[in-house]
């Protein structure tokens, strides 16, 4: 038995990410637990989900933290336990494991620096000197949210006529990304420039743009959902990054069979991202 633990599913990228899972666990012959909080914020959730699933006695956890560092005491609780660890899509703290007294866990997920600053740097390209520039960043205490504030911010301030006048958190959604950005925006009129660090505010950041008549504002986002690839295709949206969701999903409970196993597995996979945008035919 394998708990299979995500943030939440109001997201469609963990819908990607379970159906991934799902592939895994048809293939091995295994019994997958899929647990999800609420919404992405709710990290007590997640925690009481984990133990749960201790409880429960299952044989290992797959888990996309929604904290890099609040999970980690219940995750040593299920260590104690001889439940076998995997993490994918953010990264858990490697300090705090640690400190903790917990093994190295093997990691799955992006490098969400690189990806990140590749988006941003799309639309900077053809931006006039002068352009002013925010982030929308995620959920702060996450390490992808930081990750990809970082490459955004890198690409942003290499460029020698931008200027990053904002960079804010929305935490991952769609409501907070209007808000966020009407905030932004009532600051610094003249953005032109908008890096969200997912679809989810990106989107949301987008509804406030076409509300106010800010056509010329060029949106760069994250994770090529449905929805953005549909706004990517009519214009809307400038580029989006496809981090394969699934094959997250995928790859993480394939490592946790093989742990179970007692086969030494690689401390870190990289899944390849791409850009889509209007030119990439999808």
């Amino acid at each position: 038995k394998i708990g299979f633990v995500m943030k939440t599913l109001t997201n469609p990228f963990f819908i990607e990410m379970e159906k991934g899972a799902r592939r895994a666990e048809k293939e091995l012959g295994i019994e997958l637990l899929v647990k999800t909080a609420a919404q992405e914020t709710s990290i007590e959730q997640q925690i009481q989900i984990v133990e749960d699933l201790i409880t429960a006695k299952v044989d290992a956890i797959v888990i996309a933290p929604g904290d890099s560092q609040r999970l980690i005491p219940v995750l040593k609780k299920a260590e104690n336990a001889g439940i076998k660890l995997v993490n994918i899509d953010n990264r858990l703290d490697a300090t705090a494991i640690k400190q903790a007294g917990i093994q190295a866990i093997p990691f799955v997920s992006v490098d969400n620096e690189k990806a990140a600053y590749a988006s941003a740097k799309f639309i900077l390209d053809h931006a006039a000197p002068g352009s002013e520039a925010a982030i929308l960043e995620g959920i702060r205490s996450a390490d992808n949210a930081r990750q990809r504030m970082e490459g955004a911010k890198r690409a942003f301030t290499e460029g020698k006529a931008v200027k990053l006048v904002a960079s804010e958190s929305a935490n991952w959604k769609i409501d907070e990304g209007y808000s966020v950005t009407k905030q932004i925006f009532g600051k610094h009129p003249d953005i032109k420039l908008l890096f969200a660090a997912n679809d989810m505010m990106a989107l949301g950041a987008l509804k406030f743009l076409q509300e106010t008549k800010r056509s010329q504002v060029k949106v760069a986002a994250y994770d090529a959902l449905d929805e953005a690839v549909v706004e990517v295709k009519a214009g809307r949206l400038a580029v989006t990054v496809d981090q394969q969701a699934a094959e997250q999903g995928f790859q993480g409970v394939m490592l946790a069979t093989r742990l179970l196993k007692g086969d030494s597995v690689p401390a870190l996979i990289l899944i390849d991202t791409r850009l889509i945008t209007a030119g990439t035919g999808n």
